[in-house]
């Protein structure tokens, strides 16, 4: 009963969607990156991709897997439509307080990367908290903002949100790194210039064998992104990010990510917050390229 169930719901949507259809979609964006679906993800799937469908005129998701097969260029398409955005600006604000109490006691630092940057609410966070930790924008430490997505890091890169993104940022905020829309641009504001500035955007796969990182790095902001691979691929990203940290660097993770059984790679710091391990074998090839085998 519950296949049949199954079956009649794929078969009166609007294009032929079957379970198999499902099957192939979630190890196609499995295998470019590393993201697992679970089978409750189908709805989901169904309503990202049909866009995708009508758009290039086709009747159906096999023929869009095949569309696929024979152009290479869909597949940031695919990926974009597929991957979740979910975020604000300082989401999970304790990491933000986090990072201040580090500025303060670490004056010298140089480097931040966001590893999943969305729309850019993430790390014009991280940047407005050096900016108040600082006093200053002219700081010297450079923000590497990353994400798979080219379509949400455009979003990113303009610094346009609508004034509804803003309600949970304090005025004083609003006012000091936000120039408010007029006209055509009411309802929006823009991030002023000097925050967007200490931001250098980039598209990365978390899967790419390099990234395009120097070591060493500071400080790492990793938040929920993990919880989308599995434990083996999640283990070798936590590996390679946590070579690239400085021995006092943090690595900052989401809520329903945790690493403290991993002693060999880190050791807690705070809350979903973590330090290299005392233990961490030194790769130096990591460091350089930002990658290891």
């Amino acid at each position: 009963m519950g296949e049949l169930l199954t079956l009649t719901t794929y078969a009166v949507r609007e294009f032929s969607y079957q379970p198999d259809d499902f099957k192939q979609v979630a190890a196609l964006l499995n295998q470019l990156t590393g993201i697992k679906l679970a089978p409750s993800k189908d709805s989901m799937v169904y309503s990202r991709l049909v866009r995708r469908i009508r758009a290039l005129n086709l009747a159906g998701f096999p023929q869009y897997l095949q569309y696929l097969e024979q152009h290479p260029e869909e597949e940031q398409h695919f990926i974009n439509a597929l991957t979740t955005n979910l975020t604000s600006f300082f989401r999970e604000p304790h990491h933000f307080d986090i990072l201040a109490d580090y500025v303060s006691q670490h004056r010298q630092i140089k480097t931040i990367w966001c590893a999943a940057s969305s729309t850019g609410e993430e790390p014009y966070s991280i940047a407005m908290t050096l900016a108040q930790a600082y006093g200053r924008f002219d700081h010297g430490v450079r923000i590497i903002a990353s994400d798979i997505d080219s379509q949400v890091l455009a979003t990113a890169a303009n610094g346009i949100y609508s004034l509804e993104k803003l309600k949970g940022l304090p005025i004083e905020y609003c006012r000091q790194f936000f120039f408010r829309g007029k006209g055509a641009n009411a309802g929006s504001a823009r991030v002023i210039p000097e925050l967007q500035e200490c931001i250098e955007f980039k598209k990365i796969n978390l899967l790419d064998p390099q990234w395009p990182i120097n070591a060493p790095i500071d400080v790492i902001f990793c938040r929920n992104v993990m919880i989308y691979f599995d434990k083996p691929t999640q283990h070798k990203i936590l590996n390679r990010m946590v070579h690239l940290l400085k021995k006092d660097g943090l690595y900052i993770a989401g809520h329903s990510e945790n690493f403290s059984h991993l002693h060999h790679l880190v050791t807690p710091a705070g809350k979903t917050t973590y330090r290299p391990s005392p233990h961490l074998v030194t790769n130096p090839v990591a460091e350089v390229r930002g990658a290891h085998g």
